[in-house]
Parts: C-alpha cells; sequence; structure tokens
C-alpha cells in the first residue's frame, strides 16, 4: 500500500476485512463503494468511512428488533453512515424457505425503515440461514424486493479506507455436520466439507463466529486453530462477529487484534457468560444493541449502543500515517 494507510477488519458472523491481497485477489465479486454518495449527506472521499454492525436480528421485529432497528436509524443518522454489515442468522429460526419468503419484508424491509438505513447492507451467512433456502438470500430478486441487500457466500466490499471481505464460515465448524440437532441444513456449494475449508483458508475469512467469546457459545476452537494464526500473520486490527447474542469487546493478549461481537440485535442471551478465558476483556452486555465504527486514516473509533440508543462502551485505536504492513 505505500505509504497508505489502511484499516485491516475482519467481520465474523457477517464479514472480515481486508486480510492479504495475495489470497483474494481475481478470485472473489468485488463490490466498489468509491465515488459513491454517503446516504445522500455528502460524496465520498472525504477520508472518513463509517457504518453500523448488527448480527443475529431477523425475528419480524420481536424481541426488540424494532427498537434496535430505530436505534439504529438514530445513530446512522449522526454519524451519516456509509452502509450497515450484517453478521448472519439473518432470519429465524430457520432462513428463508425460498425468495418469495414473506420473511424478507417482515423482518428486513419493513423493520429497518429509517431514512439513514436506506444505503447498502452487506450481509453474510449464520448458522440458523442454513436451515432453510440458504441459497435464496443470494438471490438478485431480493435485490430487486429491495435494493439494500447484498449477500453472498463470499464476496469483497472496496471502501474508502478497508477492503472488508465477507466470507462464509458456518462451515468450519464441524459440529453440525456430526449432530445435526434434528434440524435440516442446506449444505449446497459447501459439501465436500474439507475441500471447502481448503479453499476457504486460501482467501482469508470472514463468518458467524466467534474467534474469542465469553458469551453463551464461547470460543469457536476451529476459528482459534485455522482461522486466528492467518488473522495475525496479516496484522488484523479488528475481528468483528456474531453469533452470541450478545456485545462484547475483547483485546488479544498476544496481537494487536481487537475481537468485537455486534450479535444483539434481536433476542438476546441473558445470563449466559462463561467464566473462563476472560483475560483481555473489556466490555460485555447481555442485552440487545449493535455497534458502530468509524474509521479515517489515522484513527477508529468503535462504539457500542443498547437499545435504547444509550452509549455502553467506547474505544479508540491510532494507527500510523506510514504504516506498511501490507
Amino acid at each position: 500500500m505505500g505509504n497508505q494507510c489502511q484499516w485491516h477488519l475482519w467481520f465474523v458472523l457477517a464479514i472480515t476485512c481486508f486480510v492479504s491481497q495475495n489470497y483474494v485477489a481475481g478470485e472473489l465479486e468485488r463490490v466498489h463503494l468509491k465515488g459513491q454518495p454517503r446516504n445522500g449527506n455528502s460524496s465520498k472521499g472525504d477520508g472518513f468511512l463509517g457504518f453500523l454492525v448488527v448480527g443475529d436480528w431477523g425475528r419480524k421485529g420481536a424481541f426488540n428488533q424494532s427498537r434496535v432497528a430505530f436505534q439504529m436509524g438514530k445513530i446512522g443518522e449522526k454519524l451519516k453512515i456509509d452502509f450497515v454489515v450484517s453478521t448472519g442468522d439473518n432470519f429465524y429460526d430457520n432462513g428463508l424457505n425460498s425468495q418469495h419468503d414473506p420473511a424478507f419484508l417482515q423482518s428486513f424491509t419493513n423493520i429497518y425503515k429509517s431514512k439513514s438505513l436506506q444505503t447498502h447492507w452487506f450481509s453474510v451467512l449464520g448458522n440458523h440461514d442454513f436451515r432453510g433456502d440458504a441459497e435464496a438470500q443470494f438471490s438478485p430478486f431480493l435485490r430487486q424486493i429491495d435494493s439494500r441487500w447484498f449477500c453472498l457466500r463470499s464476496f469483497i466490499v472496496n471502501a474508502e479506507l478497508a477492503e472488508i471481505i465477507f466470507v462464509d464460515t458456518t462451515p468450519l465448524v464441524k459440529s453440525y455436520f456430526l449432530n445435526s440437532d434434528n434440524h435440516t441444513y442446506d449444505w449446497r456449494g459447501v459439501i465436500p466439507r474439507k475441500r471447502y475449508i481448503t479453499n476457504l483458508l486460501k482467501k482469508i475469512v470472514v463468518g458467524h463466529y466467534a474467534i474469542r467469546s465469553i458469551g453463551f457459545h464461547g470460543d469457536t476452537e476451529e476459528l482459534v486453530n485455522y482461522l486466528l494464526p492467518i488473522l495475525k500473520a496479516n496484522n488484523v486490527d479488528f475481528y468483528i462477529n456474531g453469533h452470541d447474542h450478545c456485545l462484547q469487546h475483547i483485546s488479544d493478549t498476544h496481537s494487536r487484534i481487537e475481537f468485537l461481537t455486534s450479535g444483539a440485535g434481536s433476542k438476546a442471551c441473558r445470563g449466559d457468560m462463561k467464566k473462563q478465558r476472560r483475560e483481555g476483556l473489556r466490555f460485555f452486555y447481555d442485552g440487545q444493541g449493535f455497534m458502530s465504527l468509524q474509521l479515517s486514516q489515522f484513527d477508529a473509533h468503535i462504539a457500542f449502543y443498547d437499545a435504547y440508543g444509550t452509549v455502553l462502551h467506547t474505544w479508540n485505536a491510532w494507527k500510523s500515517l506510514f504504516h506498511s504492513s501490507m
């Protein structure tokens, strides 16, 4: 990248941000945002990038989904966001049954109605999405219904200050293949699993699962083994995920990585907090809410909000202009 500064972000449960061009160049579909207007508020090229992150949300407004959506609209307007990121589990409990499923309107279009949220929504799949017709969420037909929606198994968003890679990580979790718990999963495009994992790790990943979490599901062993070493080797700054229905911030004690969970878009897991591995824990909240991330060339500002828009936790990070880790 020469003397330019680019943040390396990984959004799990829904998205990860850039990792090495050597892995992904020419292989994944790219969405270019540079030069597009920021939600009608100002033009791009202003040296700032802002977006909201929400996960585990699609419940037709129930479990405070509508309340969280309303506050997202207020914060989105205040921050003049560029887009929204969904970290997966977009439609409960069993994904969409087809591209014509009314749940798309009931849980997405009719819920996130604020003006500031009428912008790009970049999404990846979570484990609940695989219980229905997983590929329905990739259908261009949904974008005809609501032009904001964009979801593929793997893709890259070329934003102003960060290159964000969205990859489906659910197939990495072996337990879904060993014990389906009486659920049927749509593994089209994934089987055989070993080949999928081999190809995935050549690209770098973003998914629905946490690497570090003290929430109900805890650390994801497969991501600790497969993904974390790649993140460290590529100087990733942030890893953002969902899956656990909470908000949390954990600093890695062995690298620069900040682990950020935003999986509280509707139903929360009250009281489900693990006692082990709390090193690096900076913040945990077991209620509903969402997260914002604002980037400039020099710094990043992270904030977590509850369902009433109250700021629960903030974090600032700084980056050298002449950072050359790329």
